[in-house]
Parts: C-alpha cells; sequence; structure tokens
C-alpha cells in the first residue's frame, strides 16, 4: 500500500523550493538499540524497520554465505510458529513483514494497521522474527537448494557475470568485492547461521525506525519489544579500509548475448563522506540525470550507441563503488568505451559549467518532495540516518547542502576523488576473453 504524506511535503513554489520536512525523534531504548522515529497520525499505519550490520561484508572469508542465510531464514519458523503460522496470522491483519540485504545491512521491516488489535498481533510476530528464529535443518537445506539452482541459473546471465566481475575488480579481496559461489553455499551449517545470528543480531547494534499513527509513548515501548531480548553480542569488527585502484584494468568475458554489457567504475565514498554533495550533484551532470547528463547526450543522444547509460556513486559503511554502465551491440563496444572514457575524462579535466549546475540544482531540489511523500520513503531514510549515523537535520539540511555545491567544489572533488586512469573495466559479451591491466 502506497500512503502519501501531505501533511509532510508543503510545496509553496519551485522557486523557493520550501517544504516540510518529517520531525525526527531519537533515543536510546533500555536494551540498548536506537530509536528513530517520526509521529504522524494522518493515516492509521504503522511502519517499522529494524537494521542490523549483518551484511555480506561481515560474512568470514572462510564462510561466504552465511549472511545471506541467516538473514533468509529469519521469518522462515520461529518459536511457536511455522513460516506458514506466521504468513497466515499476517494475512489475517492485513500486515506485511519484508526484508532488504546488502553488504552493510540486514533489515526487516513492517507494515501493519495502527489499530490495537491488528498491532499488537504484527507486532508480536515482527519480535519473534527478530528474537527467536529456529533456522531448522530442514529449512536450511531446503532453502540451500533454491539458493544454489538459482545461483547456477544467474551464471549464464550476462547481467550477473559483469557485476560479479566488477566487484572483484574494483575491490579486491576486500568484502564487498566477494561472491559467495556454489560450493561456499553447500558447507553452510545450522551452527554456522546460529554462531552469525548471536554475533551480529545484538540490541545494542540494532536500529530501530518507526513512522506513523503511534504515540511517542507506544513507539518506545514498541521499540524496546522488538530488541529486549535480543542477542547480548560483543562488539563487532569495522570493516577493513578499501584500498583505492592504482592503475586501469580491462576484462572481457565471451558471452553469446546479442548486447555486451559493460560497467566502468572504482571504489568512491562512505556514506558520511565530507565530499558528498558535491560528488552527487555533480554526479547528477554527468551521468546521474538521465536524459539531461553529459553521458547520455553523447552515447545515446548523439550516437544511438545505447538505450540507456548512467552513473552512480554507492555509498556504503566504507567507500563503494562509483559505476558507469551500459549495454551496446557487441560491434561497437570499442567506440562506445572510447565515448564513455572521453566523456569522463574530459568532465574530470574541464568540469561542469554554471548553467549546468543551475539546471542539477532545479532538478534535484525540485524532486526531494518525491523523496519522502510516502511512509514508506520515509521510513528508508530514518534507517539509513541512524545505521550510518547522519545528523537528525540530514532531510532538514538536504536543500540547503545542494543550493551550496559550486561549479569550484565539483570540480575539486571529481579531481581528488574520480582517477578516469585507474578505473576497471568489464565487458561481458562477445567470442574473444582476456584481461589487460
Amino acid at each position: 500500500m502506497r500512503t502519501k504524506l501531505i501533511s509532510f511535503v508543503l510545496l509553496c513554489g519551485l522557486a523557493g523550493g520550501v517544504f516540510a520536512t518529517p520531525q525526527i525523534q531519537h533515543w536510546q531504548a533500555p536494551s540498548g538499540a536506537q530509536v528513530y522515529f517520526v509521529e504522524d497520525h494522518n493515516l492509521p499505519m504503522l511502519d517499522v524497520a529494524v537494521s542490523f550490520p549483518a551484511g555480506s561484508a561481515y560474512d568470514d572469508a572462510a564462510k561466504k554465505g552465511v549472511a545471506g542465510l541467516t538473514h533468509g531464514l529469519l521469518d522462515l519458523g520461529v518459536q511457536g510458529m511455522s513460516e506458514d503460522d506466521i504468513a497466515r496470522k499476517l494475512a489475517d491483519i492485513g500486515a506485511r513483514v519484508g526484508s532488504s540485504f546488502d553488504a552493510d545491512r540486514s533489515s526487516v521491516t513492517l507494515r501493519t494497521l495502527s489499530s490495537a488489535a491488528e498491532r499488537e498481533v504484527a507486532l508480536d510476530i515482527l519480535a519473534r522474527v527478530l528474537q527467536q528464529p529456529l533456522f531448522t535443518q530442514d529449512v536450511l537445506a531446503r532453502e540451500k537448494t533454491r539458493l544454489i539452482a538459482s545461483l547456477r541459473e544467474a551464471e549464464t546471465k550476462p547481467e550477473f557475470l559483469s557485476e560479479k566481475a566488477f566487484g572483484k575488480a574494483v575491490f579486491g579481496t576486500h568484502p564487498y568485492g566477494w561472491q559467495t559461489e556454489v560450493s561456499d553455499i553447500e558447507k553452510v551449517k545450522r551452527a554456522d547461521l546460529l554462531e552469525f545470528f548471536r554475533a551480529h543480531y545484538g540490541a545494542k547494534e540494532a536500529v530501530v525506525a518507526l513512522m506513523g499513527d503511534v504515540s511517542r509513548q507506544q513507539a518506545e515501548s514498541i521499540a524496546q519489544q522488538l530488541t529486549a531480548k535480543l542477542p547480548q553480542s560483543g562488539s563487532i569488527a569495522a570493516l577493513p579500509a578499501v584500498t583505492p585502484l592504482k592503475a586501469g584494468y580491462e576484462q572481457r568475458i565471451p558471452h553469446p548475448a546479442s548486447q555486451s554489457h559493460i560497467l566502468i567504475g572504482a571504489p568512491g565514498i562512505a556514506r558520511n563522506d565530507l565530499d558528498y554533495f558535491p560528488l552527487y550533484v555533480g554526479n547528477y551532470i554527468l551521468g546521474g540525470g538521465g536524459f539531461v547528463s553529459r553521458l547520455m547526450n553523447e552515447v545515446r543522444e548523439k550516437r544511438g550507441m545505447a538505450y540507456s547509460v548512467y552513473s552512480y556513486f554507492m555509498p556504503m559503511q566504507q567507500p563503494g563503488a562509483f559505476q558507469i554502465g551500459l549495454q551496446t551491440k557487441n560491434e561497437q563496444v570499442d567506440e562506445a568505451l572510447r565515448v564513455v572514457r572521453t566523456t569522463v575524462s574530459d568532465f574530470v579535466a574541464k568540469g561542469v559549467t554554471e548553467a549546468e549546475l543551475r539546471a542539477a540544482k532545479q532538478n534535484i531540489i525540485g524532486g526531494f518532495p518525491l523523496r519522502i511523500d510516502s511512509n514508506r520513503k520515509i521510513l528508508e531514510y530514518l534507517s539509513v540516518i541512524g545505521f550510518y549515523d547522519l545528523p537528525l537535520t540530514y532531510l532538514d539540511d538536504f536543500q540547503k547542502r545542494v543550493e551550496q555545491v559550486d561549479v569550484r567544489s565539483i570540480n575539486d572533488a571529481f579531481r581528488r576523488r574520480v582517477d578516469p586512469e585507474a578505473m576497471a573495466t568489464v565487458i561481458v559479451g562477445g567470442q574473444e576473453a582476456g584481461a589487460t591491466k
């Protein structure tokens, strides 16, 4: 169900770009969990997300895939309830438990009506999912079989092969570049899941985000209910630093697809990087702004070499990837690469213009209210703010921080942070294989 928080998005004209952002409340629960809450009674809904530092990058090098399977089995059977029981009870009250998982985070979400009868049942189920997962042997065996089949199928797809090779090329041996193989999944045991759960799903590591139709007092009670019986784990080691690329790298992987999949990039920025806003606005001009970006103009509009071409920074706990991607006909791969590389090199060397910057700011600021126009979107921002320890004023400051970006700050940030001569390139398609350093 999509819901619009009209009271939170009061557009007052394009010129000023003024709108009200959610008022975020923050506290630490008695359990030790960090809680982020936006109270809104316009709709009878409650959205909850609980996040942990339990993404794939926290796997042990010798036990890849454990983090993902632990996350995947959380709601597949808990004390006193099978997975069918969970699904049936949620359906009876119109609630939904979901999840998200990446290299940094494991998150479990809940959407429910805020009326007491439905809310209490839904929260009881979520509390059990978070605190009492069973990780039964039969469910683990079934999920391993399903995941192995999925991995084997994925290995035939060019988009999967390109992402896999790109991660390894950009991050090397860093956990952000690890890929789970069939042999990894085959080795996972139930004891591995239990150990990982106890180590990474602790109360003191939890970030609870609450959005919707409950009071502050109720929110405090809910956060404690969801985290009080979580494991009391020890401190989790920080992820290792990401090493910048020192030289360019190109890898070509043969595939019978009619089009080649191309990824180009390097380590980029962390979530709390001081260069975040200059790089964010600058990238909108380079390849993040769709049809108004330079890459789209050069590759698609002028030459018709690709239906789409993009670039983005993926900020993570440690620097995530700066990535450029496109698909093109096999016979024009080299020309497309030349155009992309020239465009990026010119962008870094010559910088942006005042006209480009003015248009980018208008588009970004004008579109920002759409980023917080639903409970679900606000909930994700609460989770990100909490997990990455961003300022509570992040949403309030967004427009101002974008407006403060100038030509000089963009050009300076790109020249320091993006080296066109030290980027990894992966091409999946065509019939010639090889790697050039």
